[in-house]
């Protein structure tokens, strides 16, 4: 009897090795290429349009940014520079004193370090910061990929509309 052998007595009972299973899947996928042609995009010159909700870059709405830095704060990559001032605004009403509001000197997101988390869209209490569908920036140097926020503004272009509520749904007042 000898002791640490798996089964014995397999050769010869009609099992195929697993690398000729593996080798019989490769020809049956070269014999439907070969007879219905590739699904191939030929990417620069063909292409195709992103998904819906697809995750491209992070695009920013300025006006709406009230520099709380609660994205700053949020990613875990450390990749969102925020600056700001504080100044002073007429008053609302008629009457009523000055108000301070912040106001955006600087909003750069390091795409070399970012990891498309979304946090960031996430947390932001004020709709400043959307995802875009774009993805086509890559940079010849890795320190080009630090965006500021003109080019984050100008993504906002691209961003697509909101989808409309499922039915039941209830608007925001």
């Amino acid at each position: 009897m000898a002791l640490g052998r798996g089964k014995q007595g397999t050769q010869g009972t009609g099992k195929v090795p697993g690398s000729l299973k593996a080798m019989g899947v490769t020809l049956k996928t070269l014999a439907r290429t070969v007879t219905q042609g590739a699904e191939t995009v030929q990417y620069p010159h063909e292409k195709e349009a992103p998904p819906i909700r697809s995750r491209g870059v992070i695009a920013l709405r300025e006006v709406n940014c009230t520099v709380c830095m609660l994205c700053a704060r949020s990613c875990p990559d450390w990749c969102i520079y925020i600056e700001g001032h504080k100044t002073l605004a007429p008053p609302r009403r008629a009457g009523g004193k000055p108000r301070s509001v912040s106001l955006l000197d600087r909003f750069d997101i390091d795409y070399a370090l970012c990891m498309y988390c979304g946090i960031c869209v996430e947390v932001c209490p004020f709709d400043a910061l959307f995802w875009s569908p774009e993805y086509e920036y890559s940079e010849p140097h890795i320190a080009d990929l630090l965006h500021d926020k003109e080019k984050l503004g100008e993504w906002m272009e691209t961003v697509p509309e909101a989808p409309e509520l499922e039915a039941g749904a209830e608007k925001k007042k």
